[in-house]
């Protein structure tokens, strides 16, 4: 019981953490778009890019590989101090040599544009002192939340304060640089405590080195299609396409941010499950988390895209008409992601399984880059969508693929074409309330209530009289504390 309780606990930390990043945005985009413009962002979108992937190099696959890792061995503090010092050393080295790497980079290689991408430096160094794998590991997902919090507020304050107009960039881009710095010193206090020093020998390090870079390729795989695009489309295309890419692709990826927040807590306590030989319970959660994913993805995917073209330009501004037109585009892919995530968090990591992760994302990466390369010039940001859509679409099928014979695939597709279903009935029903012609406010309002209730109308009922499977319902109703269960 205490565990199922700290489960929901960790569960509800995180998703208010993830709820924090959604509104940060969804308060700041609006005031940024109209002072800053699309030319400065998409300058910003594209330094970000470049530095990210300074950064990924420099954190390699620790994110999976020292969560798992610290997962299954955190009841024996003595093994848990010795694996936090040999993944973390490792992660050090690498962390100097590509902040190292990324100075020299913007001295070669940035121009006209260097002090922006010098500004980012303080993200790239970041990497040094980013140990939330280690939290995650251990199930501390309250600290994260108040440390996210606290900082994301101070971010917030920050961009209102100093940020007026289009010179504002540097200050911009400072301070949500400086932003991942602070973030990752602030879990420090907590790591310090919790851990006893142990000096790491070679043969300890290295022994996490070969898993670590198993998992990194998949990390490098992912940024070819969610940086590589931007920095592709700076290079071929205008820095204000950049800027109308990015913003719709932020939108897009909220709902997925919402979904590792369910994954990132429940992932480490399969892992342990699994580690206990508790097969049954680690599969019962799994069938959970991937209902809970169809449902939340489908209805995201069906109702961002009915109300597109309405929220951009009422969002965004009038000269960010575009974003709604790659909005409606890009929302398939919060299908293709959700789904997959689910299946990964769930069951390929936890099992060990990173053949099937590294296939999976290679495949994703070379569909990505190929039609990146191929359609980018000639069709800008709509070509760097459809490499978008076909590289998530490739990673989602060979991962469901590559495990048919280890997971009920036959019930998840039954599942996930039913929710695509109800998902259409409300994308009609939202669209159909644009011909009313009212204030976008009200519209948008009346459109997302409608869609809302009848897309959970239809999904509690499929569940409970088709699929038979009326955990998520009951959980529902016990958290609005309505006795009724099926």
């Amino acid at each position: 019981m205490q565990k199922k309780s700290r489960l929901h606990v960790n569960l509800i930390y995180n998703v208010s953490y993830q709820l924090l990043s959604i509104l940060l945005p969804l308060i700041t985009s609006p005031y940024i778009t109209r002072v800053l413009g699309a030319g400065p962002l998409g300058l910003y979108s594209k330094s970000h890019s470049v530095a990210n992937y300074f950064f990924l190099f420099a954190l390699l696959g620790v994110n999976n590989y020292g969560n798992r890792a610290i997962a299954r061995v955190r009841d024996d503090k003595s093994v848990t101090n010795r694996s936090f010092w040999e993944i973390y050393i490792f992660q050090a080295l690498m962390s100097f040599l590509m902040s190292a790497g990324y100075i020299l980079y913007c001295f070669l290689f940035t121009g006209s544009e260097r002090y922006i991408y010098l500004l980012q430096f303080f993200y790239v160094f970041s990497g040094l002192f980013d140990v939330n794998w280690f939290c995650y590991g251990m199930e501390q997902f309250k600290l994260t939340t108040i440390r996210s919090t606290v900082i994301r507020l101070a971010i917030l304050a920050g961009v209102f304060l100093f940020v007026h107009d289009a010179s504002d960039l540097p200050a911009y881009t400072f301070i949500l640089s400086m932003s991942f710095l602070l973030s990752a010193l602030a879990i420090w206090p907590y790591v310090l405590r919790n851990t006893r020093f142990v000096r790491p020998t070679w043969a300890g390090i290295r022994k996490h080195i070969l898993p670590n870079l198993k998992l990194f390729w998949p990390v490098i795989a992912v940024s070819l299609y969610n940086i590589m695009d931007k920095i592709l489309l700076g290079a071929f295309s205008t820095n204000e396409e950049v800027a109308f890419y990015a913003n719709a692709e932020q939108i897009v990826t909220l709902p997925t941010l919402l979904l590792l927040a369910l994954d990132n807590v429940v992932m480490p306590r399969i892992s342990n499950s699994l580690a206990r030989n508790e097969t049954e319970k680690a599969q019962t959660l799994m069938n959970q988390v991937m209902m809970l994913a169809m449902l939340f993805s489908s209805g995201m995917a069906f109702g961002i895209a009915a109300i597109s073209d309405v929220f951009a330009p009422w969002f965004y501004g009038q000269a960010f008409t575009r974003c709604g037109y790659f909005i409606l585009l890009l929302s398939p892919t919060i299908l293709f992601r959700g789904w997959a995530a689910a299946l990964r968090t769930q069951f390929i990591i936890p099992t060990g399984r990173d053949r099937i992760y590294i296939i999976s994302l290679s495949a994703g990466a070379a569909v990505n880059l190929v039609l990146d390369i191929a359609l980018i010039p000639g069709m800008a940001g709509v070509g760097a969508i459809i490499g978008t859509i076909a590289a998530e679409f490739s990673v989602a099928f060979i991962q469901f693929f590559m495990c048919r014979k280890d997971v009920p695939l036959k019930t998840y597709l039954k599942n996930g074409c039913a929710f695509i279903l109800i998902g259409l009935i409300m994308y009609v029903c939202v669209v159909s309330f644009k011909s009313l012609s009212w204030h976008p406010v009200p519209t948008l309002l009346m459109q997302v209530f409608a869609g809302v209730l009848l897309y959970m109308i239809l999904a509690c009922a499929y569940m409970i009289k088709i699929a038979r499977e009326p955990a998520l319902v009951n959980e529902g109703l016990k958290i609005l504390r309505i006795r009724k269960r099926f």
